[in-house]
């Protein structure tokens, strides 16, 4: 089974063909190579389909990390699947991406919001993609893209032979189709159980990089988000697997209801973050996290950058000095991006001792890899201590 997301498989690979895909068709021995025609077709209009990727800490040209699709169900949260935190964890650094081109570079009109928090389902089973669903909380709601609408009392549960139409930003197995691009495609229900039904292709095929992302049934103009994708067969040819979101009610609903955090009201100027210590997030600025290294005092870093503190506004490393970088505090405005300088260097003491005391470079390896992770798939070369987050978990 996919387990890192699935795409839509858009117009015709290779070296394909037509092919039955009835129900009549035998199953095809794995790894056998079969003559696909796989079709699907862009999706301008569902600006409430959104691309999850790993928060962007460079400016400067810093590529988007896609890891997931996903779905807006309100101003502030967006659903996805579970398994897409699995690289970073529910505390990681995310961002949501609207617009209908990711890759290879946000396209016109794009934009991105920073998460604040992700929750998985508690009864997630990674094995099984049981219950495998997330939310996510952003930092600023979204007010010009209408969400997607839930299933209510008046809709009827999605049932065999229902049609439904995907939508994600995945892998389309065609070279002249990168991944990142929004798109859609019709899918045909073969079997429904309580918490997750599969489909097959009618004739579009969901893929790498679509998990999290909505699959929609209905009427025209009145449709609603039936489920989320979230596995499928390795060849992205034949099966897709969803969870059913009307067996998500009391995992979202209090979600929901959740009242805002309180804004914090006097946060540590940002070129004194050397000297002063944080005791919780609250005393940070936007966008920083209030992170422990050892017995070391907690200090505001940016995630994958080591303690430090900001000047001036900049768009570029080169406008930041050699011992400078041009980071990225928030996803956008005049003082989005603001030149990082380094606090004295100290060994990370989750590290081999053989390190010399002030060498700067390298990449975290604590929290289970999950900082050397980070840096690998960001681009980061600073050190970052381990946050500590009570009561937090690392899927993998």
């Amino acid at each position: 089974m996919v387990a890192l997301g699935t795409c839509l498989l858009l117009g015709c690979l290779p070296s394909c063909g037509p092919v039955d895909a009835g129900p009549s068709e035998a199953p095809r021995p794995a790894g056998a190579r079969t003559q696909d025609l796989v079709q699907g077709a862009d999706a301008p209009g569902d600006a409430a389909a959104v691309a999850l990727v790993a928060r962007r800490v460079r400016c400067g040209g810093e590529a988007p990390v896609l890891l997931c699709s996903g779905a807006l169900v309100a101003p502030d949260v967006v659903l996805t699947a579970a398994h897409c935190l699995a690289v970073f964890g529910e505390a990681g650094p995310y961002e949501v991406f609207l617009g209908p081109t990711l890759l290879p570079e946000p396209g016109p009109g794009g934009r991105f919001v920073r998460v604040t928090r992700a929750v998985a389902h508690p009864d997630y089973v990674p094995a099984t993609h049981a219950w495998d669903a997330a939310l996510l909380r952003l930092a600023v709601p979204v007010t010009d893209v209408a969400p997607y609408r839930l299933p209510g009392a008046g809709d009827a549960p999605v049932a065999p032979g229902d049609p439904v139409r995907a939508v994600g930003y995945g892998d389309t197995k065609d070279a002249t189709r990168p991944a990142g691009q929004r798109r859609q495609g019709q899918l045909q229900v073969t079997g429904v159980a309580a918490s997750a039904f599969q489909a097959g292709p009618a004739p579009a095929m969901t893929c790498v990089g679509d998990s999290g992302g909505p699959v929609l049934g209905g009427p025209a103009g009145n449709e609603v988000l039936q489920g989320l994708t979230v596995s499928g067969d390795v060849a992205c040819r034949t099966e897709a697997v969803q969870v059913r979101v009307d067996a998500l009610a009391d995992f979202l609903r209090p979600f929901l209801e959740e009242a805002p955090p309180p804004a914090p009201t006097a946060p540590l100027p940002l070129d004194a973050l050397c000297q002063e210590a944080c005791a919780s997030d609250a005393d940070c600025p936007s966008g920083l996290l209030c992170v422990s290294a050892g017995d070391a005092p907690a200090r505001c870093l940016l995630p994958a950058l080591q303690a430090g503190a900001y000047g001036a506004a900049c768009a570029e490393d080169a406008a930041c000095g050699t011992q400078g970088v041009c980071a990225r505090l928030e996803v956008d405005g005049e003082d989005a991006c603001r030149c990082f300088t380094p606090c004295e260097a100290t060994v990370d003491p989750s590290t081999p001792s053989d390190e010399e005391p002030g060498d700067a470079g390298g990449c975290d390896s604590g929290g289970g890899g999950l900082g050397a992770t980070l840096a690998v798939l960001v681009g980061l070369f600073w050190r970052q201590p381990h946050r500590r987050i009570p009561g937090s978990r690392l899927r993998t």
